[in-house]
C-alpha cells in the first residue's frame, strides 16, 4: 500500500502555491494561476515518482522533468527550492529581476535543475520527445542482461496551449509511432486560455486524439485528489509499451477570487486578492515567502532518497565498467560527445574536378565517414533523406522495434524534428543531426531559435539552398532564409563552396559542443577547386579565407562569395585580370566563424586598404554590407526566384561571371571617384 498523504504533504502544496503568489506579487509580474492550480500534481510527482538526486542535478540516469507550460515558472522554481536544489529563497524573491536565477520562463543553463528552456508553447513537450528518444538510444546501445546502465523517464507538465500548438501534434504523433513508453505527460486540463474558456477555440477530445496517436491515456477528475494523482502516475509508470498522458482537471488560480478566470493567468494578484487567497488557505498574511518546517522537511526527503538511488546506480555502473570495460568506455565517450583527435584524417579528400559534385552529395560521404568513427553520431531527415543525402549506410532505422537504429525518420514534421534534435542534444549521449530543404527552416524556426538560445549541439542540415534548386520554383527557392538564420545570436551558418569545404564544415559542426550549426548544401554540382593552386579548404574553419590571390599585383578589388556562387568569383577574376584588374577571391562560407577571428586575421583576408568589394550570393544582400563596406556592390537577389532548370534560373536572374565583373568595375569606379 502506498504511504498515506499527511498534513506535511498538504502544507508543502500550499507552500508552493503561496510562493507563486508572493513571488509574482513582489515582482508585480508573472503567471500565478497555473502554479496554484497544478501544485498538487507537481508535489505528488516530485515527492513520489520522479527519480532525481537534488544533490547531483546532472546525474546521468535521473528522470528528466520538463515544465512545458513554462509561463508557470514559479512552479518549477518552488520545486527546486523546496527539494534542495541550488536555488535559495532569496532567488525566489528576486523572481523576474535583472540577473536573477529565476527568469520569467525557465532557461536551460541558467537555473540548475532546468532541463530545457520553455515558454514558447509546444516546445517543451516536443523537446521531451527528443529526450525520450535519446534515452532509448543509450538503453539500446549499452544495456545488457543483468547489466543495466540506462533506465529513466521523461516527465512533462503541459498546458492546453501546449497541446494546441502544431508542434505538439507533430512530436506526439512521432512519440506514439515510436512507442516511447519512457515519456509521461501530465496535462493541465484547466479549460482556460488568455481569451477565456478553451471552448472558444479548442473543444476536441484530447485523450481520444492521443489514443489515435497510440498513447496510453488516463484521467484524474480533481487536481486536488492526491490519491488519484498518485494512482494515475503509478499506472503511467507501469506502462511499458506506449507513452502515457494523464489529463488532470485542474482549476487555474484555485482558491483565489479569480479562480477559473483568465485574469489569473498572466498577472499578479492584487493586494486585496492576495489577502483573500491566504485567508482561503488559512495561511499567514506575514511573513511572505513562508516555508513551514514540516513542508520543507517533507520535500527534502527527496535529497536522501536521491542519494540512495544514485549510490545504487553507481554500484551498477562500477560493476558494468568492470565486466564490460570496452563498452563502458564507449558509454563515457558518448556522454562527453567525444570525437577522435584524428577525425580530420579519416574524412574524404576530394580531387580537383571542374564538373565537381553537389555539396549535398559530398556531405553524404562525409556523414558516413564520421559515422564510422563516431558511434554516437545519429541523424535523419524530415522525409527527404534521399534528397538531402543523409542516410547512414547500414545504420538501420530507428523504430519501435529497433532502438539501435541510427537513422531517424522524422516524417514531414520539420518543426517537431528541430525540437527533437534539441531534446537529444540536451539529454546527452547523442550528437544528432536533422535535415530538410533550406526553405523549410521557416517551418522549424521556433526550435531553431531555442537551440541557439540554449547553446546545444543540434546540427541542422539544409540542402537545395538557392534558386539553383531549380524547377520547383520560388515556393522552394530560399532567398531571404540565410539572412534570417544569420541574424540569430550564437549561431553558425556554413555554406561551403565545394566538396572539400564541406569536409571542414562538418568538422566545425561536430566540434561545436555548446552551440548549434546550420550546414547549407547545394542540390546542383559545383566545381571541386584545385587546392594545389588555391587556398587550403581548412580555411573554412576560420569562416573566410583567400581562395585565389590576385595575380600580377596587389588586389584592387575583392570578390567574395559563398556556396555555389564562389565559382562565379573565380571566373570573374580571370576575366578581370585579362583586362588588367587585379582581383582577390575570398571564399566566405561562414560570417560567424569569420567574425570570431582576430582583427589581424580579418585584416589579412579583407584588407581595409582595398575599398572595392563585391559580394556574390544567390540570396538577398541583407547583412553583406558589414563585409563589403561603403563602396561594396552586390550580385545578389532582391526578389523571389522562378521555376526553371537551376542553371537557367541562375543565369536569367543575373548570376554570371559577367555580372560579377560589371559589379567589380562599378565598385572600383566608385571607390576611386574623387567625390569619395
Amino acid at each position: 500500500m502506498p504511504k498515506p498523504f499527511d498534513q506535511a504533504d498538504h502544507n508543502a502544496i500550499t507552500t508552493m502555491r503561496m510562493l507563486a503568489v508572493d513571488a509574482t506579487s513582489k515582482a508585480n509580474s508573472g503567471h500565478p494561476g497555473m502554479p496554484i492550480g497544478m501544485a498538487p500534481a507537481a508535489h505528488v510527482l516530485w515527492s513520489r515518482h520522479l527519480k532525481h538526486s537534488p544533490s547531483n542535478p546532472h546525474w546521468v540516469d535521473r528522470d528528466r522533468f520538463i515544465l512545458s507550460a513554462g509561463h508557470g515558472s514559479m512552479l518549477i522554481y518552488s520545486l527546486l527550492h523546496l527539494h534542495g536544489y541550488n536555488l535559495s529563497l532569496d532567488d525566489l524573491k528576486n523572481f523576474r529581476q535583472w540577473g536573477s536565477k529565476t527568469p520569467g520562463h525557465p532557461e536551460y543553463g541558467h537555473t540548475e535543475g532546468v532541463e530545457t528552456t520553455t515558454g514558447p508553447l509546444g516546445q517543451g513537450i516536443a523537446t521531451a520527445v527528443g529526450f525520450a528518444m535519446a534515452e532509448r538510444v543509450l538503453a539500446a546501445r549499452f544495456n545488457e542482461a543483468g547489466q543495466e546502465l540506462v533506465n529513466h523517464k521523461t516527465w512533462v507538465i503541459a498546458s492546453d496551449g501546449d497541446l494546441m500548438e502544431g508542434v505538439s501534434h507533430e512530436s506526439c504523433s512521432t512519440a506514439g509511432h515510436l512507442k516511447l513508453a519512457n515519456l509521461k505527460v501530465i496535462y493541465d486540463d484547466n479549460h482556460i486560455t488568455i481569451e477565456g474558456d478553451t471552448k472558444l477555440a479548442f473543444d476536441e477530445d484530447v485523450l481520444k486524439r492521443f489514443e489515435a496517436y497510440g498513447w496510453h491515456t488516463l484521467r484524474v477528475t480533481d487536481a486536488n485528489d492526491l490519491d488519484a494523482l498518485d494512482k494515475a502516475m503509478a499506472e503511467a509508470e507501469a506502462e511499458t509499451t506506449r507513452p502515457s498522458i494523464i489529463a488532470v482537471r485542474s482549476h487555474i488560480g484555485y482558491g483565489t477570487p479569480l479562480q477559473d478566470s483568465p485574469k489569473v493567468h498572466g498577472s499578479a494578484l492584487s493586494a486585496e486578492n492576495v489577502v483573500k487567497t491566504k485567508e482561503f488557505y488559512k495561511w499567514p498574511q506575514e511573513p511572505t515567502f513562508l516555508v513551514p518546517e514540516d513542508a520543507k522537511k517533507r520535500c527534502l526527503e527527496s535529497v536522501e532518497q536521491g542519494k540512495k538511488i544514485e549510490a545504487a546506480w553507481n554500484a551498477k555502473r562500477d560493476a558494468y565498467a568492470k565486466a564490460l570495460p570496452d563498452k563502458f568506455k564507449l558509454f563515457e565517450q558518448a556522454l562527453k560527445k567525444e570525437i577522435p583527435a584524428d577525425l580530420e584524417k579519416k574524412l574524404p579528400v576530394f580531387p580537383a574536378d571542374e564538373k565537381g559534385v553537389a555539396t549535398r552529395s559530398a556531405s553524404k560521404m562525409i556523414i558516413n565517414a564520421i559515422a564510422q568513427q563516431v558511434p554516437h553520431f545519429y541523424g535523419g531527415s524530415a522525409d527527404l533523406a534521399g534528397s538531402n543525402d543523409t542516410i547512414i549506410e547500414n545504420g538501420g532505422d530507428f523504430e519501435a522495434d529497433n532502438y539501435k537504429g541510427r537513422i531517424f525518420h522524422f516524417g514531414v514534421r520539420e518543426h517537431g524534428m528541430g525540437a527533437e534534435l534539441n531534446g537529444m542534444a540536451l539529454h546527452g549521449g547523442v550528437i544528432p543531426f536533422g535535415a530538410t530543404f533550406l526553405m523549410f527552416n521557416d517551418y522549424m524556426k521556433p526550435a531553431y531559435r531555442l537551440a541557439h538560445l540554449m547553446g546545444v549541439q543540434s546540427i541542422f542540415i539544409y540542402t537545395h539552398d538557392s534558386i539553383g534548386q531549380g524547377e520547383d520554383g520560388p515556393t522552394h527557392q530560399p532567398v531571404e532564409t540565410l539572412a534570417a538564420m544569420r541574424s540569430t545570436p550564437n549561431g553558425c551558418v556554413i555554406r561551403p563552396a565545394d566538396a572539400n569545404e564541406s569536409v571542414y564544415s562538418w568538422l566545425a559542426a561536430i566540434g561545436r559542443k555548446n552551440a548549434p550549426t546550420a550546414l547549407v548544401f547545394t542540390r546542383q554540382n559545383v566545381p571541386t577547386f584545385d587546392r594545389s593552386k588555391m587556398g587550403a579548404a581548412s580555411g573554412t574553419l576560420k569562416g573566410a579565407y583567400v581562395l585565389s590571390e590576385a595575380k600580377g599585383g596587389k588586389p584592387q578589388v575583392i570578390l567574395m562569395g559563398t556556396g555555389s556562387e564562389v565559382q562565379l568569383c573565380v571566373k570573374a577574376q580571370e576575366i578581370l585580370e585579362k583586362e588588367g584588374v587585379f582581383a582577390r577571391v575570398v571564399s566566405f562560407p561562414s560570417w560567424e566563424l569569420f567574425a570570431a577571428q582576430s582583427a589581424q586575421y580579418q585584416e589579412e583576408v579583407l584588407p581595409s586598404s582595398v575599398k572595392a568589394r563585391v559580394a556574390v550570393e544567390a540570396a538577398t544582400s541583407f547583412g553583406w554590407h558589414k563585409w563589403t563596406g561603403t563602396y561594396g556592390k552586390f550580385v545578389t537577389l532582391e526578389r523571389f526566384g522562378a521555376s526553371a532548370p537551376g542553371a537557367v534560373a541562375l543565369k536569367n536572374l543575373g548570376f554570371t561571371p559577367e555580372k560579377v565583373v560589371a559589379a567589380a568595375k562599378e565598385s572600383l569606379e566608385t571607390a576611386l571617384s574623387p567625390v569619395h
